[in-house]
């Protein structure tokens, strides 16, 4: 897939992305929430993360939102606009607060993590389809969504409609599944976000989410026949791999008809119409500080190698190179590796891949650091 559309004319940005973001509180040291004195004030939202890390990776890019007419919401304009995003349509909301949270320490696979959210009731949760300005939204050529925005209210569900219903020039979707059980209330969450997966143009989903939102066990295959219409399926089996699905465009469709035989005559019975990966990243090896944010980081490390018109593999790579950004550092936001080492990394044969361990500061290396670390 290579992204085409409008290109970066006059108000046109790479990435729009739209959802929530929270001020977030990460403590002064470990321990339960009870018992830590004091907190480091940070920011963190899904979608705002995407879009800093592709800022800080040099695209333009649109952070869409609405925030509490307070101190919390200043801090966040303020924080997310000095990556460089461009926050001149996020909304104030003097009757709402900025959502904020608290978390623990520890990585959020850990029995003892603890998150604290205070969210309810959030300017964020005001959007609408009525409540933002819709050109700004699609005033880009990827805008990038996730399943949380869905579940904040239904007039927010009520917007990630609007925004992934097919209609001519509308900019690639891009969809983090990002299911959070907690967040859906009576509605019921799952079904709504296979509904919105299927309306996008790229997807991203953990196996362990689909097992759990979906009930599909069966690994990445099953996940793509649940999932069939996302012209590419991005499924992350956590430490191990990534997995990439490719279904070409209606155009490159149409040429295929042409050349077998355009009358659309179905597959012959017998024939194994079973999806295969496209490409396949096995993950990094990372000395993990924290796991929060690695997620988005993913995605816009794919984004990036999308807007770039990289190939498949060598996205996959992108992702799990700024995710590995993410992952060794305490924050969910983490500056990505320059762009010359990213690439040269990413191209490192099979046998380097796999030797490559990263850890705390490995952004910051030189090329001959990053050949070194080829073989731990």
């Amino acid at each position: 897939m290579t992204v085409t559309g409008t290109g970066n004319a006059p108000d046109v940005v790479d990435v729009v992305a739209l959802g929530e973001s929270m001020v977030t509180f990460l403590p002064a040291r470990p321990g339960r929430l009870a018992d830590v004195p004091s907190f480091h004030r940070s920011i963190g939202g899904a979608e705002s993360n995407v879009a800093c890390a592709l800022a800080a990776a040099g695209h333009t890019t649109r952070w869409v939102s609405r925030v509490g007419a307070d101190g919390f919401g200043d801090h966040l304009v303020e924080a997310i606009g000095a990556y460089g995003v461009d926050v001149s349509h996020v909304r104030r909301d003097p009757d709402r607060p900025t959502g904020v949270y608290f978390r623990t320490a520890g990585d959020r696979a850990d029995d003892a993590h603890e998150v604290a959210y205070y969210r309810a009731g959030s300017a964020a949760s005001a959007m609408s389809p009525a409540g933002v300005d819709l050109d700004a939204v699609r005033a880009g050529r990827v805008l990038h969504l996730s399943g949380i925005t869905a579940a904040l209210s239904p007039d927010c569900l009520d917007l990630m409609r609007e925004l992934t219903t097919p209609r001519p020039g509308r900019p690639l979707i891009s969809f983090d599944v990002n299911h959070r059980p907690g967040l859906w209330g009576e509605v019921y969450g799952p079904e709504v976000l296979l509904d919105l997966a299927r309306r996008a143009d790229i997807v991203f989903v953990g196996e362990d989410e689909a097992e759990e939102a979906w009930n599909i066990t069966g690994g990445p295959v099953a996940i793509r026949e649940a999932l069939p219409e996302p012209e590419v399926l991005v499924v992350k089996q956590g430490a191990v791999r990534a997995v990439a699905f490719y279904r070409p465009s209606a155009g490159d469709r149409a040429a295929g008809a042409a050349r077998a035989g355009a009358d659309g005559t179905p597959p012959s019975p017998g024939c194994d119409t079973t999806p295969r990966p496209a490409a396949t990243a096995p993950a990094l090896k990372v000395d993990v500080v924290a796991t929060t944010g690695a997620g988005d980081a993913f995605a816009a490390g794919f984004l990036s190698a999308t807007l770039r018109g990289l190939p498949l593999t060598a996205r996959l790579r992108h992702g799990h190179l700024t995710a590995a950004a993410a992952l060794t550092t305490p924050g969910d936001l983490a500056p990505p590796s320059p762009r010359p080492l990213a690439d040269r990394l990413a191209a490192l044969d099979d046998p380097a891949w796999g030797r490559l361990r990263l850890g705390p500061g490995w952004t910051a290396a030189d090329a001959e650091a990053a050949e070194e670390a080829r073989t731990p």
